[in-house]
């Protein structure tokens, strides 16, 4: 079984990840777009690293992607199927099992958040690098810094001090822990600043295209599900956020960030 934490493992055993995107719309239709704009068109093939319990993957299959998903978790792999993705394997992002070159675009939507050390995060993405083609597109996901700063302040959770210090250590070092794994709160994991991410990218081999905020300033947002419900509010959100998104100045504020990067078409 793939090496993991066990806080983080106890944290995704609990089964929430499968119903999280449909929690989080902003998050969801947000990568969506991303992915639509950026990824090869369909039938292309795609590998899925860390692709938890088979949103993004169900979803591209529907549109008539090729689609491989890899997650470290073996209750992941059961939603997958349940989700109707065909193929999903368990393995580590840092060791991926396809030959070089297998794939037309790679998603890493979790791995660079629970590899703390950075040296685990450029192996993660130099594997990415290794299994697409050449001039073939990764897209990275990662936690901004200031996620837990800005939930805390949408959420009204600085009344207690256990949270306090918790932002406090991630805003400082980036090393995000729930020592006491208090429910509802997020598990293990390194957030990054804009910087970090760019730095990683370049340590890989891959070539930095775009660095984008994801949900952006409707990070500030305390109930999306609600907004997502009136569909030309909806559409209006992610128009403008689409706008904003390379923005340097709003990049930290968005709780996550997203790496466009490709392949030299020399080897990497």
């Amino acid at each position: 079984m793939p090496d993991l934490d066990e806080p983080i493992r106890r944290y995704y055993d609990a089964g929430r990840e499968r119903e999280r995107l449909e929690a989080d719309p902003l998050e969801r239709d947000r990568t969506r777009r991303l992915m639509e704009r950026f990824l090869p068109a369909a039938p292309a093939r795609i590998a899925d690293v860390g692709g938890g319990p088979g949103r993004h993957a169900a979803w591209l299959g529907e549109r008539g992607y090729e689609v491989e998903l890899l997650d470290p978790m073996p209750l992941h792999l059961e939603q997958a199927a349940e989700a109707g993705v065909g193929n999903a394997v368990l393995g580590d992002a840092r060791a991926l099992p396809w030959q070089d070159a297998s794939f037309d675009g790679v998603l890493l939507f979790g791995p660079l958040y629970h590899l703390t050390d950075r040296e685990d995060r450029v192996l993660a993405l130099g594997e990415a690098a290794r299994v697409v083609a050449p001039g073939g597109v990764v897209m990275g996901a990662a936690i901004s810094r200031y996620a837990s700063l800005i939930d805390g302040l949408v959420h009204g959770r600085f009344h207690d001090p256990a949270f306090r210090e918790i932002v406090a250590n991630d805003v400082a070092e980036g090393r995000h822990d729930n020592p006491d794994d208090v429910p509802g709160w997020f598990t293990t994991a390194f957030f990054h600043t804009g910087q970090d991410l760019i730095s990683e990218v370049a340590d890989s081999g891959l070539i930095l295209r775009s660095l984008l905020a994801i949900e952006g300033p409707g990070t500030v947002i305390a109930d999306d599900e609600a907004l997502a419900s009136d569909a030309d509010a909806w559409a209006a959100l992610l128009e403008q956020i689409e706008r904003l998104e390379a923005e340097p100045s709003l990049i930290g504020l968005s709780s996550h960030i997203m790496a466009i990067a490709h392949r030299p078409r020399r080897s990497v």
